[in-house]
C-alpha cells in the first residue's frame, strides 16, 4: 500500500514537473540574433523590389508612349535630374528642413496640448460629454479647411502654419489617449486605489502606462494629420518670407507647369513621411508591444 502511494506521488510530481517545464518553454523568449542574410531577405529586399516595380512600370509608360506627353508624366530620369540639380545648388536640404522643422515643432506643441486634454476628456465625465463629440468632429474635418481662417486671424507667417498643425493634430492625439484610457481594465484601477495610487499618482503610474498602446496609435495618427496640415498650409498660403518648404515647392511646380518639379515635391513629401514613421513611431510602437509581450524580439 505504501509502495502504491509512493508511486502515485512520484507520478504526480513528474506530471507537475513536466507541466512546469512546458510552461517555462512557452514563456522563454528566444533572443538569438537573426542572420544578416535573413534580415536582408525579409526586411530590406521587399521594399526595394516594390520600388523597382513602380519605377519599371513608370518608365514603361513613358518609353512605350502609353503616356506620350512629358508635361503630364515625366520620366524617372527627368525627375532625378531635377532632384540632382537641387542638390548641387544646395537647395534640396533647405526644402526638406523648412518643412520638417515646422512639422516636428508643431507636433511637439500638439503633444503638449493634446495629452492633458485627452486625460481630462477621458477621466472627467462632464468634460467627456461636452467635448468628446467635438473632438471626434474636429478629427474628421479636413485640415485644409483651417488654412483660410488661420491666414485671416494670424496673417502669412509661421504662427499660421503652427496653428493649422495644432488644429489638425491635437484632436487625433487626444482621441487616441481617450481610446487608450477607455480600454484600461477596471481591475487595474481598483488595484491601484488599493495600493494608494489615486489622483495624479494613479494617472501617472496606472492609467498612462496601461493606455500606452492607444496613446501611441494616437501619436502616430497625430503626426500624419500634422504633416498633411502643414503641406496644405504651405500649398495654399505661400509667401516668400516663409521660405520654400515641400508644399511651396509643389505649388511652384504647378504654377510653372513643371511636372518634374511636381513629382520631385511629391517624392520628397512621401520620403519624409516614411522616414519619420520608420525612425520614430515604428520603433516606439514595437517597444510598447514588446514590453507587453505582444511582440517577440527575434
Amino acid at each position: 500500500m505504501a509502495s502504491t502511494e509512493t508511486t502515485a506521488k512520484d507520478s504526480d510530481g513528474g506530471d507537475l514537473a513536466g507541466l512546469e517545464a512546458g510552461l517555462d518553454a512557452l514563456e522563454t523568449v528566444h533572443t538569438g540574433r537573426r542572420p544578416l542574410r535573413q534580415t536582408l531577405r525579409e526586411k530590406v529586399l521587399p521594399p526595394f523590389v516594390a520600388v523597382a516595380l513602380v519605377l519599371a512600370v513608370w518608365q514603361a509608360l513613358v518609353s512605350f508612349e502609353i503616356v506620350d506627353d512629358p508635361t503630364k508624366l515625366p520620366s524617372p530620369g527627368a525627375v532625378w535630374d531635377v532632384l540632382h540639380q537641387a542638390w548641387l545648388q544646395g537647395e534640396l536640404l533647405g526644402y526638406i528642413w523648412t518643412s520638417v522643422s515646422r512639422g516636428l515643432l508643431g507636433f511637439f506643441f500638439a503633444l503638449l496640448i493634446g495629452t492633458p486634454l485627452g486625460l481630462l476628456v477621458a477621466r472627467v465625465k462632464v468634460i467627456r460629454a461636452a467635448i468628446g463629440p467635438i473632438l471626434s468632429g474636429l478629427q474628421s474635418l479636413p485640415s485644409v479647411a483651417w488654412v483660410p481662417p488661420a491666414v485671416i486671424w494670424l496673417g502669412l507667417n509661421n504662427s499660421m502654419m503652427y496653428a493649422v498643425i495644432l488644429l489638425g493634430a491635437v484632436p487625433s492625439i487626444a482621441n487616441g489617449l481617450v481610446s487608450g484610457v477607455s480600454q484600461v481594465p477596471p481591475l487595474f484601477l481598483r488595484a491601484g486605489r488599493t495600493l494608494g495610487a489615486t489622483g495624479l499618482k494613479g494617472t501617472w503610474h496606472i492609467v498612462l502606462p496601461a493606455a500606452l498602446p492607444g496613446y501611441v496609435a494616437g501619436l502616430k495618427q497625430g503626426w500624419a494629420f500634422s504633416w498633411r496640415s502643414l503641406m496644405a498650409a504651405e500649398i495654399i498660403a505661400s509667401f516668400p518670407d516663409l521660405g520654400i518648404g515641400l508644399g511651396q515647392l509643389l505649388e511652384n511646380g504647378r504654377n510653372a507647369s513643371d511636372m518634374a518639379m511636381v513629382f520631385e515635391a511629391i517624392l520628397l513629401i512621401l520620403t519624409v513621411g516614411i522616414a519619420i514613421d520608420l525612425l520614430i513611431f515604428s520603433p516606439l510602437e514595437r517597444w510598447v508591444l514588446r514590453s507587453r509581450g505582444l511582440l517577440v524580439k527575434s
